[in-house]
Order: C-alpha cells, then structure tokens, then sequence
C-alpha cells in the first residue's frame, strides 16, 4: 500500500488542426480525483490499519499513509482502496500525457516548460510546505508523546509531502518530454505512429501496454517490494512503479499526439463500442489480481506467488483502465455543467483535499459511529469543502491561472 494515495485542454491533431475539447477525458480525470478523495477517506477505517507510534519519527512511519487512524472500522474499505490502488494513479498518468504533445507542438519546449513549473511546481510548493503539514498534524495529535510537531516533524530527515508526490514526478515527466522535444521535434509524431493500437485498435494497444508496463514493473517489484518508497526532502514516488507510470504517459503522450477525438478515443471508436466487454474484462482482471495477491500475502517464502501478483497487478491496471476509458467514452460525452465545475475545480480538489479528509477523520474520533458512516462524512465533507474552497480561490485571477 503506497504511503500517501494519489493540464493543458485543447490537443491538436497533426499537422496542427485543432480538434473539439473531449469532455468523457475530461470528465473522467475529474472523477478519478474524486476517488482519490474517497481512497484517502477510507484508510482510517481500513481494517488493517496499523497501530498508532509513539511519535512521528518511529519506524515504519505508516501515518504518511494513515494520517488518523480509528478504531472504528469499516469492512468496504479493503476493496476501495484494493480496487483505486491498482489503477487509479496509472490512468491519472496516462490522461495527464495525453495533452502533452498538443502542449509541446503549441508552445514549443521552453514556454511549455515554463508553463508546467507554473502550475505544477508552484502548487507543488505550496501543498508541501503548508498543505501537507496541516494535513498531518492532526497524526501528531494522535501520538502517545507531545513533544512538539515542528520538533518531530523537523527531525524526519525527509519533508512528506501527502498526494503532492504525483505533482512533482508529473513536472520531471514533462521535463523529460519538453528535453526530448528539443533534441527531436517530432518524436511525438513518430511514437503516435508506432504505437500499437494507438489509430483504434483497443486490444492491440491493451497487449502492448501490458507487456511493455510487465517488463518495467515486475523486476522493480521483485527487487524493491511494492511497499517501498524513495524519498529526498519533499521528494518521494513509489520505487517499483515510477518506470510503470512513466510508460502510461509516454503512452497517453501517443494517443494524444493522434487527436482526443480519433483513433483509440473516439467517441465512436473500438474502445467505445465495446464498453460492456471492457467493463467486464476490468472486474475480472481485478478479481484474479486480488486473489493473486492474497495467495502472495500467506505464502510470504513463495517468489512464484510474488511474481503472479505483480503479473496479476499489470494485466488488472490496464485492464480497469482501459474499462474506464470506454466507459467515459460511451457515456460520458455530452456536456453537463455540473461535471464542467468538477472538471474546472478538480486539480484544486486534489491540491486541497487531504487536509479537510484528515481533520474530518480525527473530528469524528469521539463519535461512537461505524466506520463506514465516519468514512461517508469524511469523504463527502471533504469533496463539497475542497470544491467550494477551490472554487471560491480561483476567483482570484493570479491563482486561476494556476489552478
């Protein structure tokens, strides 16, 4: 389990014409931040969620991941985080690579990445410096000694930076794509035509993904175990799986670099038709990983069972992936102007969002209430006052331009 759990709108389509907003994209990365909110609203009720240490600096630090932990417990939490963790933040990787080409081929790489430090890196700041320590005092308040949050904190040797981690591993990806734009301007083009599947043929680009994604997973997962995590001041990812999200947005880079509204995203393409087939090979793929993994977890000794399960988590990411993909696609095109507030607001809500789940979880603490009604107000407090805060700051035109 990671220890936190995780835009440029109009693409073109080559040679440079401009293409219609795809509101199923946008829309769905909007909900896939609202199920980060709920992912990080289940984990105090998790029902393996892990005891509470004495201060901040003990070993393992599982509150970067727990920040409260309650002794309330809720059973639907193990498949709501099981299921999100799986997939959830290799998609956000994939959508967010999808406007990079668009933003390169527009821009060219200098004021692309000028404008990616704008509004990644300065958010990414912001939500280390003062989000995140809000967010997590509240873990403090939780510990058997009160020696003083800047003295523990101060003393970590590291700076956590709670779901912020994804911001800054988004700007060095971008920071790879705009290197490489420099060196050769028409990269993008060359891997849009060589990807497969990527003109419209979802089964072949669901192969393709899963074997490349296998071949720079499965080692790191072997060698690093799936829990490990590297950190340098604010800077943390997920060790077996940085080379695993930087190929789905290398891959979100090649369909986009085709167009949002042709080949393997057309609203009328494969990938749509075929939602219903997708949605069940996305349930299926998960059931199998979760029973993969479980094998895993009671034959700790076993590297064959260990493998099965990494093997199980690449073909269940693309999988699910794929099935939201088509979902979206199908369903989700036609505009409503409650999803456009979603989708303007969603990247606030990420920024703002675990700080509200946090201290709603720990004012809850006293409350003799289930686990699974705590996790329901802790979730939806959260959505409605991120969003009203995230609306109400990108009033102000300095941070809208940012957010």
């Amino acid at each position: 389990m990671s220890p936190t759990a995780y835009k440029q709108e109009v693409p073109l389509h080559p040679p440079a014409l401009a293409t219609a907003y795809n509101n199923a994209i946008g829309y769905l990365r909007a909900v896939l931040v609202v199920m980060v909110v709920a992912h990080h609203a289940a984990l105090a009720y998790h029902p393996y969620a892990p005891p509470i240490n004495a201060t901040l600096a003990v070993e393992p630090r599982w509150w970067q991941a727990f920040p409260v932990v309650d002794p309330q417990r809720w059973s639907g939490a193990l498949l709501l985080v099981g299921f999100n963790d799986i997939f959830f933040m290799s998609l956000m990787f994939f959508l967010s690579g999808l406007f990079v080409w668009p933003g390169l081929k527009t821009k060219g790489a200098s004021a692309f990445l000028r404008d990616r430090a704008l509004r990644l890196g300065l958010p990414f700041v912001v939500a280390a410096v003062i989000l995140a320590p809000l967010a997590y005092y509240p873990s403090y308040l939780q510990l058997a000694e009160h020696s003083g949050f800047w003295n523990q904190w101060l003393s970590l040797g590291q700076w956590p930076a709670g779901p912020a981690w994804f911001i800054w591993v988004l700007l060095a990806f971008d920071a790879i794509a705009a290197l490489l734009y420099a060196l050769r301007p028409g990269w993008g083009e060359t891997l849009a035509a060589r990807l497969p599947g990527a003109s419209g043929r979802p089964l072949v680009a669901f192969l393709s993904l899963t074997a490349i994604t296998a071949l720079v997973y499965i080692p790191l997962a072997i060698a690093f175990n799936p829990m490990r995590w590297s950190a340098f001041g604010p800077f943390t990812f997920q060790t077996s799986r940085i080379l695993h999200y930087f190929t789905y947005l290398v891959a979100g880079i090649g369909v986009g670099a085709l167009g949002l509204e042709s080949g393997l995203l057309s609203t009328s393409g494969n990938l749509a038709r075929r939602w219903g087939r997708w949605t069940a090979a996305g349930l299926v793929a998960f059931v199998i990983a979760a029973g993969l993994t479980i094998a895993a977890t009671t034959n700790l000794q076993s590297q064959g069972w260990a493998a099965a399960a990494h093997a199980g988590f690449v073909v269940s990411c693309a999988a699910i992936s794929f099935a939201f993909l088509a979902l979206f696609l199908r369903f989700a095109n036609r505009q409503s102007s409650r999803m456009d507030s979603l989708r303007r607001n969603s990247y606030g809500i990420y920024l703002l969002h675990y700080a509200f789940v946090s201290w709603l979880q720990y004012a809850l603490l006293p409350t003799g209430m289930p686990g699974g009604a705590k996790f329901a107000i802790s979730f939806l407090g959260a959505v409605a006052l991120s969003w009203m805060t995230a609306a109400a700051l990108r009033r102000i035109p300095a941070i809208a331009r940012v957010v």
